[in-house]
């Protein structure tokens, strides 16, 4: 296929070309991997700066993604890859093969960088947001690395999903700490202060007066950012809360166990070991059933699975996406419709596309990034509500992106009086955060 760039996909190939340390900060849907590609083809076979390129990417988007997007465009010809993925004997194979891009999945980041001897002098982190945890073994194997490659690309539509102190292991690792410093303590103490602590220990921080401002200013000449609404036709989007309700006695015993945080269930006893481990189970019981000892499953209501019944009922074989978060969720409702099918498998992608698959359920950690699920439907059902601001963007834009042809429909099933509506208003202001950063080093074109 012949590639006809946007203007806005040219600029940004063009800063690429320009930044030997660029983040761009993109939308979901506005082509960030041919944007890359055809950076990376021109430095490789015309500009001969680069010679052997690693891309880090989700373990999906590194299996299909990125080598679709190199077989589509034509002018992407020349541009050899191999994918660094599979059993340990299959990736060494890979590194082996002559080619100029190797493509791993992150998690093998740390295998690559203890076992071989490191010649990249190039790499690309796909989904930067990824590596926001200086704790994690990824963020440190490229740390020690760091030093020995003359160029690095972050690519990710969610920079800061849960908190800007978030940005300090990504600026790090494009940097190495020229912009926001060399250790995060430093950061933490230079930007943010305590927010909620008890005593001696804190749990959270939150920005200084002015620090957003000071922060977004120090990144801004690396990075740009472009939101899909400016730049492309974009399907029309609804947003929809739908309300379930509990029963006077299921909400007693809700409302016991947020007080108390233990409750006697028949024969069982549920009990919650501290704020992080009640704030799951009440986020269980909105759902309609929690863990108990051992892993049990213990009901408490079917709110939110007649929610979704309705919700079946009214598509009148229109196809859903629904969204789960808990291994109990799915077993109930796979229990209540026998026609559910999870979205696990390249096949299972494709028979969604088609229009094969009338009640598709989808886990927003494992298939939030790098899917094109839009031919299939234009309607998301969120049965479980997440926390993490990244996996709810990005689960949307599967389906809310260019190339869809109908309005997108998203709805919320959230349980009155319940954690439910803690986490929608979490996520609207993170989302209120994010956006701010987003628009300091917004893109202008021409300007």
């Amino acid at each position: 296929m012949k590639y006809k760039p946007h203007n806005y996909q040219a600029f940004a190939s063009e800063f690429i070309l320009e930044h030997e340390i660029c983040c761009l900060m993109l939308d979901m849907g506005l082509g960030k991997t041919v944007i890359t590609l055809s950076a990376l083809w021109e430095l490789v076979l015309d500009r001969f700066d680069v010679s052997r390129i690693l891309v880090i990417a989700p373990k999906r988007v590194a299996e299909d993604t990125w080598p679709k997007e190199i077989a589509k465009w034509e002018h992407l010809s020349g541009l050899s890859f191999s994918l660094v993925l599979g059993s340990k004997a299959e990736r060494e194979t890979a590194l082996r093969k002559r080619a100029f891009i190797y493509i791993i999945n992150r998690e093998n980041v740390a295998w690559l960088v203890e076992n071989y001897r490191w010649d990249f002098d190039m790499v690309v982190i796909d989904e930067l947001s990824s590596f926001k945890s200086n704790k994690a073994e990824r963020f440190k194997a490229m740390k020690r690395v760091r030093p020995k490659v003359a160029r690095i690309i972050g690519l990710t539509g969610t920079p800061a999903p849960n908190s800007l102190l978030d940005l300090w292991p990504q600026m790090y690792l494009l940097d190495m700490g020229q912009r926001l410093g060399k250790f995060i303590g430093g950061f933490r103490d230079r930007f943010f202060v305590p927010d909620k602590r008890n005593r001696e220990i804190i749990y959270s921080y939150k920005p200084r007066d002015g620090a957003e401002d000071a922060i977004y200013s120090l990144v801004s000449d690396i990075c740009i950012s472009m939101k899909a609404v400016d730049y492309l036709d974009m399907p029309d989007r609804i947003d929809n809360r739908i309300e379930a309700v509990m029963s006077p006695k299921e909400q007693k015993l809700y409302d016991d166990f947020q007080r108390d945080m233990i409750l006697s269930i028949g024969s069982e006893e549920l009990d919650a070991v501290n704020a992080a481990a009640l704030s799951g189970k009440l986020l269980q019981m909105a759902n309609g059933a929690v863990y108990g000892d051992d892993k049990k499953v213990l009901p408490i209501h079917d709110r939110k699975l007649d929610a979704l019944e309705d919700l079946v009922e009214a598509a009148n074989g229109k196809p859903l996406l629904v969204a789960y978060w808990y291994k109990h969720d799915l077993q109930r409702i796979k229990a209540r419709f026998k026609n559910a099918r999870c979205i696990d498998t390249s096949k299972d992608i494709d028979d969604w596309n088609a229009g094969e698959i009338p009640l598709a359920l989808i886990h927003p950690a494992s298939a939030g990034h790098g899917l094109n699920l839009q031919d299939g439907g234009c309607t998301i059902v969120w049965f479980g509500l997440t926390w993490s601001l990244e996996l709810y963007q990005q689960l949307n834009a599967r389906l809310w992106r260019q190339g869809q042809k109908h309005t997108v429909v998203i709805h919320h099933i959230v349980t009155k009086g319940t954690h439910d509506e803690d986490v929608m208003r979490a996520l609207e202001n993170k989302d209120m955060r994010q956006s701010a950063l987003i628009e300091a080093v917004r893109a202008r074109i021409g300007g």
